[in-house]
């Protein structure tokens, strides 16, 4: 029924490939394609003999927008799935206009390099003007609306667990639960346990980068940014027990704060054990966390890049990890004139992550979602020329999917809220 080019080829798309290889019927062809060839060869042998899906591998530069054209030229896929780095967004969907092909990713755009001074000029102006100062921003996707509108193709943005998933949860609560929305507190705790001293569950530049930026929430109408893990929450979570939080800037504060225009307030937490924040205040006094290059030895190194050189490569966490993921969103608002609260989440088990597709649960709740959102792409159910996040889409037949390849959703009307 339909090709598919997939680009990438660490822990998150290996998840996405194989739930891919599981929908045969719609995912017929697939080519994996990633700077490193062998990888892609690896686990398409893997895949051989388990499904339907026909699998090719190519080589590709996905900093090179030539060499992604000359890739879709020669496959031919109607969607373009972009599970690499999200430094390399912006050159694929360059590629994906260039051929006429849609797109889609599982995370927004961010620079490698944030002392490119062209790139710094926009990012000041966007601080003073926004309020807030992660390197990380819809802005510069938000940018091509018009280029995919007029080329009458879709792009599909941030369809991972958080961004992705928690939207569509907040599309849903939109849609079925209220009338309105007065506050959303995104919760993402992981419960699980690895074994290392210290390992990032996702690629180390992005996570380190993410955890150690200002955080920041909407509040009535604006940006409020404060200090790094300056504000501390506990909370109990489903399955997994008392987790300390803590609030971070998140991307899909950015695109909720315009499609649930009347929230007071949006929130996102994420869990950390003391052990991972020690380790990550030491690295990032000592200057391992920055992006400038700096000359060692007569060579040119990047501090974060040689520090992901040293960690556990997260796809390899898969068979140390035990406990489990609660990712989902809590909601106050009203309905019918009355006051409600509500609270729907999903709760993932890294060992039976492992069992399946043989990745720790991190990598399975981005995974996951980014087969389901192709999905919704490739049968119709999703199919408007436009750049889209999930917020803006019909969340009902996303979660549907969700429920039945592998990320069930639970829910209840009466959370604790936090404060």
């Amino acid at each position: 029924m339909s090709k598919v080019l997939v680009i990438g080829c660490g822990g998150v798309a290996s998840v996405a490939i194989q739930k891919c290889c599981q929908v045969s019927e719609v995912f017929t062809e697939l080519c994996i394609a990633s700077r490193t060839k062998s990888k892609c060869d690896d686990l398409a042998a893997k895949l051989i003999g388990k499904t339907q899906t026909k699998i090719t591998t190519a080589q590709v530069d996905a900093d090179d927008v030539q060499q992604l054209i000359d890739l879709i030229k020669s496959y031919q896929p109607d969607l373009v799935m972009n599970v690499a780095l999200p430094y390399q967004d912006l050159t694929i969907m360059d590629a994906c206009l260039a051929c006429g092909v849609n797109y889609m990713d599982t995370a927004n755009y961010e620079p490698e390099n944030t002392d490119d001074p062209e790139w710094r000029a926009i990012y000041e102006k966007r601080c003073k003007e926004e309020g807030f100062s992660a390197y990380f921003d819809y802005s510069w996707q938000w940018a091509y609306r018009e280029k995919f509108e007029k080329a009458g193709l879709m792009a599909l943005l941030g369809c991972g667990f958080d961004p992705g998933v928690t939207q569509a949860y907040c599309a849903y609560a939109k849609k079925h639960e209220f009338d309105t929305i007065d506050t959303i507190d995104i919760l993402d705790c992981n419960g699980g346990d690895h074994g290392y001293a210290f390992a990032t569950n996702f690629n180390p530049e992005v996570n380190l980068r993410e955890v150690s930026a200002p955080g920041s929430y909407w509040e009535d109408g604006h940006w409020v940014e404060i200090p790094a893990m300056s504000i501390k929450r506990e909370y109990n979570f489903d399955q997994v027990g008392d987790k300390d939080m803590y609030l971070l800037h998140h991307e899909e504060i950015e695109s909720l704060a315009q499609t649930i225009p009347e929230a007071k307030r949006i929130r996102f937490f994420m869990t950390f054990g003391q052990s991972y924040l020690d380790h990550m205040r030491c690295l990032e006094d000592v200057g391992m966390l920055s992006t400038s290059p700096i000359e060692f030895e007569g060579h040119q190194i990047v501090p974060i890049k040689f520090l992901k050189a040293l960690l556990p490569d997260p796809a390899s966490l898969g068979p140390r990890t035990k406990g489990k993921t609660n990712i989902g969103c809590i909601f106050t608002g009203k309905q019918d004139g009355q006051e409600k609260t509500y609270y729907i989440y999903n709760i993932c088990d890294h060992e039976e992550c492992y069992r399946e597709v043989g990745s720790q649960g991190v990598s399975y709740t981005t995974g996951v979602p980014a087969m389901c959102g192709a999905l919704m792409m490739l049968t119709g159910k999703w199919n408007k020329p436009g750049v889209y996040t999930v917020d803006e889409l019909d969340p009902d037949p996303f979660l549907d999917a969700l429920d039945q390849h592998g990320l069930p959703r639970s829910e209840t009307h009466h959370p604790v809220l936090v404060p």
